[in-house]
């Protein structure tokens, strides 16, 4: 989620303190786009003025618009344009976009039963772009597909599908319930209600709700994977054209009211998606103007940003911020000879974590990290089980090589993955295979599109299995601001599917699993993180993950966008709830 450039003695552009922004002028706003870092402190160009086009670009095509079945940050951020989940985040700089509001839901879940069940009252007159009217049934449903038919829908992540109270009962999802009954666990006893049973105490649940697996979609509207093409819309955006491939075209929702939403605005008259749009093609777009927002938020190339960095009123455009992600290389504990422990620490200890750095862009697109939870999530404690050290530039290999003869693999060869249309992906996986040569270990690069990368190749355990493939390079960012929404989906063993699965390492590590769902039934929030930062140190005593960097976005500010704001809730990016076009 996760170049060619080496940038690494540019000096790296400091974030400044996060403050709470409006969005209007005033207090908290940050007027103009002159001052780099200004979207992380407040919101740049606020601005209530309707009309135009707001054209985004991204350089693959997103694995889907269907948002039960999705899991990049930057769908989940865009798909609340057409459809709303019970909660979301308030648009707001760095820390403040955490906060969590009411959003199809008139206000946050109210648990019960020791915080096993959870209700929730939707906002009453919501309409699909159709006028037909939103029910708790269409909640209930969208739920359904999009955990329990994981054969047509496996891209979305399986929370509800392990916690749910009555999932033991094999439960096949409403594609295969010839009763059409339902899940049992969730019971809509009005159109406005909609109660959660679950098997065990979750702490943190409505964040869970926040994905866009609770937007509604009504059952005889579904049209299964199709659906991504043509979604009912309940946002202020609904679907005008979709060309597989080629772009996408929102324009305004008839049918949305404020009076039902306090959240969007529907400024813009249209939306455009262009899509498979060369990065350095969309960098020259958003300089220009005719493209106001890079969709995947990950930032300017190579070439981009040695541009901006050396160009005072460039760099003054640009916003460089933390984004609660992790870039790493998973070492597939179920592939040889990486189900070996020692060759795993011995992995550690390789891989030459400057050189990745430095072909990543520099410190500007990254610390060098050492845990599993990056730094900006709470829970997280500094330490480092496996120390690297260098003469000069030089890393020394002294332990790599020692854990590498304990394991007694000799000359291996292995496979390594990374997606074909992040350059910088690539570049740190030629890196890494560049550090492995020099302790024995021939390593092969196999890069798939974004697109296809976790439901055809890398969240596919079958294709890993039959390809000999041992390391997967990942870029993680939380699916909710807290060390559960980080590591539950990437460790537990329960998460591991036969697609779409996030759990590259295949980890099923009984004592990670317990730990992980001890901390989600606790209320006490700091003894949760305290929990994580465990399961945090017992993850990397497997050395199932390798951390590279504690990932940082450079981002370029069109001048043309209005009400562009960083936020920590989608790893960074900008929210993409009310951007506009300035007049």
């Amino acid at each position: 989620m996760r170049r060619s450039v080496p940038v690494a003695a540019v000096a790296a552009i400091t974030s400044a303190g996060l403050l709470l922004a409006g969005c209007s002028g005033g207090k908290g706003s940050a007027e103009g786009s002159g001052e780099a870092n200004a979207a992380t402190k407040g919101i740049v160009n606020a601005s209530d003025a309707k009309g135009g086009t707001v054209t985004y670009a991204i350089s693959d095509a997103p694995e889907s618009f269907d948002p039960g079945n999705t899991y990049y940050a930057f769908i989940y951020n865009f798909s609340r344009l057409y459809a709303r989940p019970l909660t979301t985040f308030k648009p707001g700089p760095g820390a403040k976009g955490n906060e969590l509001t009411p959003d199809l839901a008139e206000s946050m879940g109210k648990p019960s039963d020791g915080g096993k069940t959870w209700t929730y009252k939707l906002r009453k007159g919501v309409k699909y772009d159709d006028g037909s009217t939103v029910t708790s049934q269409d909640v209930k449903y969208a739920v359904e597909r999009s955990n329990f038919a994981r054969d047509t829908l496996s891209l979305g992540p399986n929370y509800f599908q392990q916690f749910l109270k009555d999932n033991d009962g094999g439960y096949k999802g409403p594609y295969k319930d010839k009763s059409k009954a339902g899940l049992k666990s969730i019971e809509t006893p009005d159109d406005q209600t909609i109660v959660f049973h679950l098997k065990k105490p979750f702490a943190e649940f409505d964040y869970l709700v926040s994905a866009p697996q609770t937007a509604p979609v009504p059952q005889a509207k579904d049209k299964g994977a199709d659906y991504t093409k043509s979604v009912l819309s309940t946002g202020s955006y609904k679907f005008e054209s979709y060309e597989e491939g080629k772009k996408l075209t929102l324009v305004r929702n008839p049918q949305w009211s404020a009076k039902t939403d306090p959240l969007r605005k529907q400024l813009p008259d249209k939306i455009v998606l262009n899509l498979k749009v060369a990065q350095s093609t969309i960098d020259k777009d958003l300089k220009s103007g005719n493209t106001l927002v890079d969709l995947a938020g990950r930032g300017v190339d190579g070439q981009t940003q040695a541009q901006l960095l050396t160009d005072p009123k460039e760099k003054a455009n640009t916003d460089n911020t933390l984004g609660q992600r992790l870039v790493y290389t998973a070492l597939n504990t179920k592939v040889k000879p990486f189900d070996n422990i020692e060759c795993r620490k011995a992995v550690q200890y390789a891989i030459d974590k400057k050189a990745v750095q430095t072909s990543l862009g520099g410190p500007i697109r990254g610390e060098l990290a050492s845990t599993v939870l990056p730094t900006d999530i709470d829970g997280y404690q500094k330490y480092d089980l496996y120390p690297q050290k260098y003469d000069g530039d030089k890393l020394d290999l002294a332990e790599a090589k020692k854990h590498w003869d304990k394991c007694g693999a000799g000359k291996t060869t292995t496979t390594i993955l990374a997606r074909n249309d992040r350059q910088d992906e690539v570049d740190a996986a030629t890196t890494v295979i560049d550090s492995l040569k020099k302790i024995g270990v021939t390593a092969k690069i196999q890069s798939y599109p974004t697109s296809k990368y976790f439901s055809d190749y890398a969240g596919v355990p079958k294709f890993n299995k039959k390809n000999n493939v041992g390391l997967i390079m990942m870029q993680w960012g939380s699916d909710f601001p807290t060390g559960y929404g980080y590591l539950q989906q990437i460790l537990n063993g329960k998460a591991i599917s036969q697609s779409g699965n996030t759990n590259l390492s295949e980890l099923d590590d009984p004592e990670i699993n317990k730990l992980l769902e001890g901390a989600i039934a606790n209320t006490d929030k700091a003894a949760r993180e305290k929990a994580y930062a465990e399961i945090d140190k017992k993850t990397m005593e497997q050395a199932a993950i390798v951390p590279l960097t504690y990932f940082k976005v450079l981002m370029y500010r069109s001048p043309k966008a209005t009400n562009l704001v960083s936020t920590s809730a989608f790893s960074g990016q900008y929210d993409y709830l009310n951007i506009g076009v300035k007049k």
